[in-house]
């Protein structure tokens, strides 16, 4: 199986891209390659999709052109009522997120009140267990009339 190299110049447009043929023995292999256009400088290759799309203009009365025209004028709507659908959920979803966040607002306020609340409660008792303890309790316990009895 002997290699067998073999080059066809094909120039596309503007003379940029060179397409290479390699001959195998399996087949026929086409390399694309960059050329460049002039003196100074390099240039793109331009893939087989574009180079044949822009051949021949279409003749507006025919049946081909009306038919594209139609798929596209259905695109065009389908792609617009899917972007205000979108709007719409977006729009949707904000409202939804604004109640949700007034109804923790309130929630926050409310359970704000109410630590304020049973602060309130725990330091009034707190104070008040503090007056309830006198000082000479703790002198009692220690003294020895009371350790001896």
């Amino acid at each position: 199986m002997s290699k067998v190299s073999q080059q066809n110049g094909a120039a596309g447009v503007n003379g940029i891209s060179v397409i290479h043929t390699q001959a195998h023995a399996s087949g026929l292999q086409q390399v694309p390659q960059l050329a460049p256009a002039g003196p100074g400088g390099g240039g793109k290759a331009v893939p087989p999709s574009k180079q044949s799309k822009k051949s021949s203009p279409m003749d507006r009365s025919s049946d081909e052109y009306r038919q594209r025209r139609e798929r596209n004028n259905m695109a065009v709507k389908k792609s617009r009522l899917k972007s205000k659908q979108k709007a719409q959920d977006t729009l949707q979803r904000v409202n939804q997120l604004k109640e949700e966040n007034e109804r923790l607002e309130a929630k926050i306020k409310l359970l704000t009140k109410e630590l304020s609340v049973l602060k309130d409660l725990f330091l009034e008792h707190a104070h008040n267990l503090a007056d309830n303890v006198q000082p000479s309790s703790t002198e009692n316990s220690t003294s020895p009339a009371k350790a001896g009895q």
